[in-house]
């Protein structure tokens, strides 16, 4: 296996329509490592993300994915408060009949069902962890929406694609000539944060910490809210 962090904005296989368009398998490919693809996740999602090295390898994970034995936990920043501090949301998921790449929920969706639990409550926002039990386009992004909780600065489902110190700030004061307004995060505040599963009579657990941008998206909520 080839298991990376992939930064937010790299795409994690080549683009249907531009194939010239960075990604991460090509980057390994051009490292001269052969590389199949097992799962993906979206381009604006930071963490982790898994490829095989050789076949065998590739269709035993592929099958344990499809079989829901990789337990996956994503850490999400997201506007309000959950109903409650942990829970399941299963609802099924389809694609908008607007054709615009949206994925709504629908009772005849997929059955789709993802864990949540509260990890930290500020004033206007949360750090929720997700544990998706079922792996739908935009799984994790539909399902905190549907409960009111949309991800901070998610471009599709959220109240605006970024997020600014002043929405944390409880009030501002500007100087004359002073910019206080910066983009904090302009990308789906989404990590994909672990990995667990069992290969070949192996447990294997996989981590990585949360990147910069939510860092300091989180540093401001501690320090304003």
């Amino acid at each position: 296996m080839v298991i990376i962090d992939k930064p937010a904005g790299l795409l994690s296989i080549p683009d249907r329509f531009d194939l010239n368009k960075p990604n991460a398998h090509q980057i390994l490919t051009q490292q001269g490592k052969t590389v199949f693809t097992v799962h993906r996740i979206d381009k604006d999602t930071s963490g982790l993300l898994i490829f095989a090295k050789n076949s065998q390898t590739h269709r035993s994970l592929s099958l344990l994915f499809e079989e829901q034995k990789i337990q996956k936990t994503y850490l999400a920043i997201v506007h309000g408060k959950p109903p409650f501090e942990e829970g399941s949301i299963n609802s099924p998921i389809a694609h908008s009949s607007a054709g615009d790449g949206r994925m709504i929920i629908h009772p005849k969706g997929k059955p789709s069902e993802t864990l949540f639990k509260l990890s930290h409550a500020w004033k206007k926002f949360s750090q929720i962890e997700c544990k998706p039990l079922t792996g739908r386009t935009h799984q994790i992004r539909v399902h905190l929406a549907s409960i009111h909780c949309p991800i901070v600065a998610d471009p599709i489902y959220s109240l605006k694609p970024n997020l600014k110190i002043d929405d944390i700030k409880n009030y501002v004061r500007k100087g004359k000539f002073e910019e206080t307004n910066p983009d904090l995060i302009a990308r789906t505040a989404l990590h994909a944060h672990s990995l667990k599963f069992e290969l070949n009579g192996q447990s294997l657990y996989f981590e990585c910490p949360l990147p910069k941008d939510m860092k300091a998206v989180i540093n401001q909520m501690n320090k304003w809210q």
